[in-house]
């Protein structure tokens, strides 16, 4: 966290950026796009840091797609970008079982999207739950008992707009009864931008219910958590101080940045305002802030 006061991107310090940046981290929602509408000039900035030799890395908490999903999104707003360059929290969740050995023998029980369930088969584990256990109900009086796999070994939570009380239950019995099984949460989002239009809940809200009721904290893998940018650095072999982290949330995006010692610019995009920013009461300071992504291109051409 720091103490100084931001400073609004200008030509002058824009300029600095980018002789001293080699790679630009963006987050997604709220800063390349809104729900499924992109936001002013995105692309033709993202075009023009290619153009200057510049390494793109697309950082996203939202769980609910894949990466390989998360290239066609891009595709569909006109923007070319390869599923090596994007890094979601359903693939962290993935990666953060292999890189600990967790027993391919061992099921992952998730309560979230395809997106989890496809980043977890593709790294070889056995997983279940997510939108197939969308429609199912508990009666109380006919269920006297619950049944649940032994052989969990995790439960992964994220973004689930179909969340219910089997799947509450589910995840609950696991996490409480099977020995030594993981709780995992793909990120604690408070909100999101699900629609251009207005913010919904966000994953935080999922991970809070099951906290609850398995009175547990789960491990975190999405921002701000340093394992996403551990990873991030190994596989792009980049060092933190050349990298750029450009994001719409103080608390995930910004503080992920700067837990890692790379330069930050919030964007006011997204789900922060300016006024947010400056509130007295925030101790999360952005190197620079900008109004939207775009103003790199304006400032260019000042």
């Amino acid at each position: 966290m720091s103490s100084l006061q931001s400073q609004a991107l200008s030509v002058e310090n824009f300029k600095d950026v980018l002789d001293s940046v080699e790679a630009f981290l963006f987050d997604c929602d709220g800063v390349i796009w809104k729900g499924d509408q992109l936001i002013d000039a995105a692309s033709q900035t993202l075009d023009m840091l290619r153009h200057k030799g510049k390494k793109l890395v697309f950082v996203t908490n939202n769980s609910w797609k894949s990466r390989s999903q998360y290239a066609e999104k891009f595709k569909s707003l006109g923007i070319s970008v390869s599923p090596d360059e994007i890094f979601s929290s359903s693939f962290a969740a993935a990666m953060y079982l292999k890189v600990n050995n967790f027993p391919t023998q061992n099921k992952v029980y998730v309560i979230g999207g395809d997106g989890i369930l496809d980043e977890l088969q593709l790294a070889g584990f056995t997983a279940f739950g997510g939108p197939g256990d969308a429609d199912k109900t508990i009666d109380w009086k006919q269920n006297g008992f619950f049944e649940h796999d032994k052989s969990v070994g995790a439960v992964v939570v994220g973004i689930d707009p179909k969340i219910n009380y089997y799947k509450l239950q589910y995840g609950t019995l696991c996490i409480r009864e099977n020995p030594g099984c993981l709780f995992i949460a793909t990120n604690r989002d408070a909100v999101g931008h699900m629609t251009p239009s207005q913010e919904w809940p966000g994953a935080g809200c999922m991970v809070a219910a099951m906290c609850g009721s398995t009175q547990k904290e789960p491990v975190v893998v999405g921002k701000p958590s340093t394992f996403m940018m551990d990873f991030l650095l190994e596989k792009f072999n980049l060092s933190c101080s050349k990298m750029c982290m450009v994001g719409d949330r103080l608390d995930t995006d910004i503080l992920f940045g700067q837990n890692a010692g790379c330069k930050t610019l919030l964007v006011l995009s997204g789900c922060t305002t300016q006024s947010d920013l400056q509130d007295p009461s925030n101790n999360i300071q952005p190197d620079f802030y900008a109004s939207k992504i775009s103003d790199m291109l304006d400032l260019l051409g000042a």
